[in-house]
């Protein structure tokens, strides 16, 4: 047999080999499961294409769509939270062109978004990290709860990094101490900001960033993998008002501007640009610039008073990964003209 035909039959086995390879547990494994069921019953979309639109081989679908029959997910239709909340994030994914979009179930309308947002988040995180990565932090109430769901275990040689200088007069929610517990929590190497949020002025910056050793984590920023960031809203009771930094005429001024929200501190308004505003230039951060060109970027955040701040960050950062409540869900696709589900 020559050389070429014995290549094709090896790269035929190694083909069925990984069509028929059991698809790894979890909740990862699960959303495939939904997603395949989903278009199969619901979009009549072909094995074929379904494979394709997923990544996944033929066989492995036909084994999705029977494991979700098994599994009682599917009768006529999806079960009707299964099919909701599928039908949200798929909605997500198509408006905004994101890899992957996460919806948390609520038990109302008026319930308080964040802890299941946070467990959407830590479940995704912990699924998602793997030996080597360089993850860059954000901060924010949805990010330190969000410890609570993800695996505590070590993983060898991943990085985490403060993306934000630190608060001074802060309890749980200041950036540098979510970076370090969550690098506590994986017993992995941190990266600080040694340096306050916000500084006086761009003249300060620079000089703290080019003569006192601060280009490094700059450099370090810049060659992220995986960024996680939470967004900030604009009304007084929203964090970053929290600690002094900003007074209610600058809340106001930034408004006035155009401003919808923060990510970092950075401010920008609902096409996802950053105003113009002198508080852009004195942010400790690392630039919006070297984040968007991260290859995984996670963005986690609802709330009603959100909805512009989330979709101007949407498209600012474009993020793979999308994570967010139904209600929230609902309430940006209706923003941007989109029917909900």
């Amino acid at each position: 047999m020559s050389q070429n035909k014995t290549r094709k039959k090896n790269a035929a086995a190694a083909s069925v080999e990984a069509e028929n390879a059991p698809i790894p547990a979890g909740r990862r494994s699960d959303r495939l499961r939904l997603r395949a069921a989903w278009m199969y019953h619901v979009e009549e979309m072909t094995q074929s294409a379904i494979a394709d639109a997923l990544g996944i081989g033929r066989v492995t679908v036909v084994r999705l769509l029977s494991d979700a029959r098994n599994l009682h997910e599917v009768r006529i239709s999806l079960s009707r939270t299964v099919s909701e909340l599928t039908a949200l994030e798929m909605a997500l994914e198509r408006a905004f062109g994101i890899r992957e979009a996460v919806v948390a179930p609520l038990s109302s309308r008026d319930a308080d978004p964040t802890r299941p947002i946070a467990a959407a988040t830590g479940q995704f995180i912990s699924e998602l990290l793997k030996p080597g990565m360089k993850i860059g932090v954000g901060w924010g109430k949805t990010l330190l709860q969000a410890l609570d769901f993800i695996s505590d275990r070590q993983i060898p040689d991943i990085s985490i990094v403060s993306l934000l200088g630190g608060i001074v007069r802060a309890k749980q929610y200041n950036p540098t101490e979510f970076a370090w517990q969550f690098s506590r929590l994986l017993q992995a190497e941190c990266f600080l900001l040694p340096a306050p949020a916000l500084v006086d002025s761009i003249e300060t910056k620079r000089a703290l960033v080019e003569r006192c050793g601060l280009s490094e984590i700059f450099e370090v920023g810049s060659s992220l993998d995986t960024i996680l960031l939470s967004v900030g809203g604009m009304t007084p009771d929203a964090t970053a008002y929290r600690f002094g930094y900003f007074s209610e005429q600058d809340r106001l001024s930034l408004i006035k501007e155009g401003a919808v929200g923060d990510l970092l501190y950075y401010f920008y308004g609902l096409d996802g640009r950053l105003v113009e505003h002198p508080t852009n230039e004195r942010v400790m951060a690392i630039p919006i610039e070297s984040l968007a060109s991260a290859p995984n970027r996670i963005l986690t955040s609802g709330g009603p008073s959100k909805v512009d701040a989330i979709i101007g960050a949407i498209r600012m950062v474009k993020p793979t990964a999308f994570i967010t409540d139904e209600v929230t869900a609902s309430s940006i696709l209706k923003a941007v003209g989109v029917p909900s589900p």
